[in-house]
């Protein structure tokens, strides 16, 4: 009964903190998580980081043997979260008129999209990999500068235009749009429920609903939409919305990828 309670009062936390995400409109590139700070933000974050200890939890209840019964209610809890973090972005995002969320197909905004062919990229069917090759890792998550609100919400990989880009494992895309901040872009959906994102690119290889497998070429690299010079913005969310990214590199090595530089 104590237990029951306490997850009552937990979640009842969470669902307060998460109203808040209404309250204030997003920024640019950054999404939800840009801006000067306040209830929005640290609603957020906070909801983000309680989704990313609920994960980590599962994952020690499983390496500890315990009970099906309790590793399946630490998921549910997983979920509930990610759930209401979810449904509060995908309002806000609408609102501002993220293309991923009005028209994930990038049709409205006629992105660059190969449509020589169902399937011109090539698949490795190896396991998780970099989403590019010959790279050097420039701006890192989190870091600050002028270029954004408040902090990077990814991983950038400098290369040249024109670069293949690869999906990092398997999974559905769920969007290829353009217009915004983030130029092209391609969202993927993996197994374990995560996003990863692809920004900036020249090109579009794949369209939404197509399978992918790790180092299936999704596009080629570019300078499109808000950047300096040309590189590959990836970046890992625990939603398809702005707002609920989580540090790559670590997500990444769990995955057993190692990245040069």
């Amino acid at each position: 009964m104590r237990r029951e309670h306490l997850r009552a009062a937990a979640t009842a936390g969470l669902s307060l903190l998460l109203v808040l995400l209404a309250a204030a409109p997003s920024g640019a590139e950054g999404g939800v998580n840009s801006g000067s700070g306040g209830a929005r933000t640290t609603a957020v974050d906070a909801a983000v980081h309680a989704h990313e200890q609920a994960r980590l939890l599962v994952e020690r209840l499983r390496e500890a043997g315990a009970r099906p019964d309790q590793v399946e209610a630490a998921e549910r809890r997983r979920e509930d979260i990610r759930a209401g973090l979810w449904d509060l972005l995908w309002a806000a995002e609408r609102g501002i008129g993220d293309p991923v969320v009005v028209d994930p197909s990038g049709q409205g905004g006629r992105c660059p999209v190969d449509r020589r062919s169902r399937n011109p990229h090539h698949r490795t069917g190896g396991p998780w990999t970099a989403p590019t090759r010959g790279y050097w890792l420039s701006a890192g998550y989190a870091e600050r500068g002028a270029r954004w609100a408040r902090r990077h919400t990814g991983q950038d990989f400098a290369v040249p235009t024109g670069t293949p880009v690869y999906a990092v494992g398997p999974g559905t895309v769920r969007a290829t749009t353009c217009g915004d901040g983030f130029g092209n872009q391609v969202l993927i959906r993996h197994p374990d429920g995560y996003f990863t994102q692809y920004a900036h690119l020249s090109r579009i290889d794949v369209r939404p609903g197509d399978r992918v497998s790790p180092g299936t070429r999704i596009g080629l690299s570019g300078a499109t939409g808000n950047v300096t010079g040309p590189h590959l913005h990836f970046e890992v969310r625990i939603t398809p919305y702005m707002g609920s990214a989580v540090a790559p590199l670590p997500w990444l090595r769990r995955k057993d990828v190692r990245l040069d530089g």
